[in-house]
């Protein structure tokens, strides 16, 4: 059964750099979600073709992730009077901008500076266009991201707490602290919510059904069985979302970016202590180049 969005409820799917912007119309529209910095113009733009000269009422981030939060500043510049919501657990580190708390440095990613008025408090309800919402504390892959729930039609806007095929990166697990097991209630979450749309933070709206659990569980298990296997999966991922942003790179500033970047610094000296740094760089470079993810051409590394 091919998926279905309640009235008024846009989702525009924009690939791995930008998070998908969902666009709820109505009489006061909302947004979840802004993209990534060097997609801010873009974002903008969509959201003008939308909502054809309404002026967005609110913006929900549901977690800080710098593809999920980077149109923030152009959007609330554009859009004075539209209210912007954020999850508890890193309203004050926003507020002071504490670029160290923030993941937005040490991942060698960008965020314009943004500001809030509110926030998303797991287990209220918000209105995004013209329908309830409830909201849910979804902890694993951040622990402060939450996911949005409309219960008339069972649509879930899951973030990157479950995509059609797993979920994003534990990033706390590759810090030494619990994800794990956060990620399996968060799962157990969504399970007893039982939606039948499900609007993940990337890739295509999908229906729900035990085949996506079944993967996100039998992923979910590879990891916690092997989490070195998920830390290698996590530097591929840094390193590819650098790719999605500036396309090409000459190879010796590509290298010279992944070894200064601190988030793979503390990864590879948690993960991969017995292998020198750029040893181990070189062979997640050549893991993405063997994937088709990249390709490397004289003197570059490409994105593919």
């Amino acid at each position: 059964m091919s998926p279905s969005l309640p009235p008024g409820l846009q989702v525009i799917e924009r690939g791995w750099l930008s998070a998908n912007l969902v666009i709820a119309g109505g009489e006061h529209p909302a947004l979840v979600d802004s993209g990534y910095a060097s997609h801010a113009p873009q974002t903008l733009q969509l959201v003008q073709a939308a909502l054809l000269g309404q002026t967005p009422a609110l913006l929900a981030n549901t977690h800080i992730h710098s593809d999920h939060c980077g149109g923030n500043a152009i959007l609330q510049a554009a859009f004075p009077a539209m209210r912007t919501l954020i999850p508890p657990g890193q309203a004050q580190v926003v507020t002071d901008w504490d670029e160290q708390a923030l993941s937005f440095r040490a991942t060698g990613q960008h965020c314009p500076r943004f500001g809030f008025d509110g926030l998303l408090r797991p287990g209220q309800d918000i209105t995004l266009g013209e329908l309830a919402w409830q909201v849910h504390a979804a902890p694993g892959h951040d622990p402060h991201s939450v996911v949005l729930f409309e219960p008339a039609s069972r649509t879930l806007i899951s973030a990157d707490a479950l995509w059609e095929n797993g979920f994003g990166v534990v990033f706390p697990e590759l810090e030494g602290e619990q994800g794990f097991d956060e990620v399996s209630a968060t799962l157990d979450l969504i399970e007893a919510l039982a939606p039948l749309t499900v609007v993940p933070g990337h890739g295509p709206v999908f229906s729900f059904s035990k085949a996506v659990m079944g993967r996100a569980r039998q992923r979910l298990d590879s990891f916690v069985l092997d989490p070195v296997r998920h830390a290698q999966h996590a530097g591929k991922v840094l390193l590819k979302f650098k790719l999605l942003e500036v396309q090409q790179q000459q190879r010796p500033d590509f290298m010279a970016w992944a070894l200064s970047m601190p988030y793979m610094v503390k990864v590879h000296q948690r993960f991969f202590a017995n292998t020198d740094l750029e040893s181990w760089l070189k062979r997640l470079l050549a893991d993405l180049v063997k994937s088709g993810a990249a390709e490397t051409c004289q003197d570059w590394v490409r994105n593919r």
